[in-house]
């Protein structure tokens, strides 16, 4: 067995009430798994939002490799407290959220076990980070119709029905949709920039292949490292053809209607009523007028 002092040190973040809260109960395999391979492991629970960022931000300049077992709202903490550290510490990401879609982009393991057997095997591959106003995100930024529904689900509806709860908050929004104006200054990369303006009703800045368990964006053609965001823009339609016709558009992966915009931007600033919220991976962001976003190429290390 490894001698301590030649051991290389892990520091586990772990949010035990994530999805249907499987990983606390199988501690025990997790970490002597992470000891056979020769890991000295620090565990910490978070209690509450932020203790993961603080945690990360105090303590993983002291380890070989941050964990992170929870959902995408814990990971992005954890990408939040090492970026603001100025740190580059490798992540290894066990997922045990409601919907997953960071891990499930990056084609990570569903079970538990294979996740740690990547961790402890794999390698760390650099991916693009998102940054809003100076706050970062790891996968996505959106707003207007749906967007509310991941941050106003309560989170045991969520750890009981998965990304299904985040539909049923959906539909509640329905009767209330109304456009959103907003004008896009995007600077595409190369010295490019166009200005687009419009009526809408979604927007998605991201850098996903799936966003909330139902939305696939395989055929947008992420690259996860490429520097660029794909941004989806959804017009308001005006009668309910055309509702129907973005609905079968966007469910089917297609994108191809006509009432939806695709394109890819480096960085992009959104002029936007001041009232229109904003989530990013899934956590309120209050609205603001002039929203910058950026891409920050390879800005940290998964393992995979």
């Amino acid at each position: 067995m490894t001698a301590i002092k030649n051991r290389k040190k892990l520091l586990l973040i772990m949010n035990p009430k994530s999805g249907v809260m499987l990983a606390p109960k199988y501690m025990s395999e997790i970490l002597t798994s992470f000891s056979r391979a020769g890991y000295l492991s620090t565990v910490l629970m978070t209690e509450g939002r932020g203790d993961a960022r603080e945690f990360t931000s105090e303590y993983a300049g002291d380890n070989d490799v941050v964990v992170v077992s929870g959902g995408d709202g814990t990971l992005n903490e954890v990408i939040d407290g090492l970026l603001s550290a100025g740190l580059n510490t490798p992540i290894g990401y066990i997922p045990a959220g409601s919907t997953n879609d960071f891990a499930n982009s990056l084609g990570l393991p569903k079970n538990i076990f294979d996740c740690v057997s990547k961790i402890i095997n794999g390698n760390p591959v650099p991916v693009d980070i998102g940054c809003f106003n100076g706050r970062y995100f790891s996968y996505v930024a959106s707003f207007g119709a749906f967007t509310s529904a991941t941050y106003s689900v309560p989170q045991n509806l969520k750890n009981i029905f998965g990304h299904a709860a985040y539909v049923l908050g959906g539909i509640k929004e329905l009767t209330h949709i109304k456009p959103i104006h907003a004008k896009m200054t995007i600077d595409e990369g190369g010295g490019r920039e166009i200005v687009r303006e419009g009526e809408y009703v979604l927007g998605l800045i991201c850098n996903s292949r799936s966003i909330g368990g139902i939305l696939n964006l395989r055929s947008l053609d992420v690259d996860m490292s490429d520097g660029l965001l794909e941004v989806l823009m959804v017009k308001m339609p005006g009668d309910i053809l055309a509702l129907n016709d973005i609905a079968v558009s966007m469910l089917s992966g297609s994108f191809k209607s006509s009432q939806i915009e695709t394109f890819t931007a480096s960085n992009i600033k959104v002029e936007i009523e001041g009232n229109t919220h904003w989530t990013l991976d899934g956590e309120y962001e209050e609205g603001k007028e002039d929203c910058n976003i950026r891409t920050i190429e390879k800005a940290i290390q998964i393992i995979k």
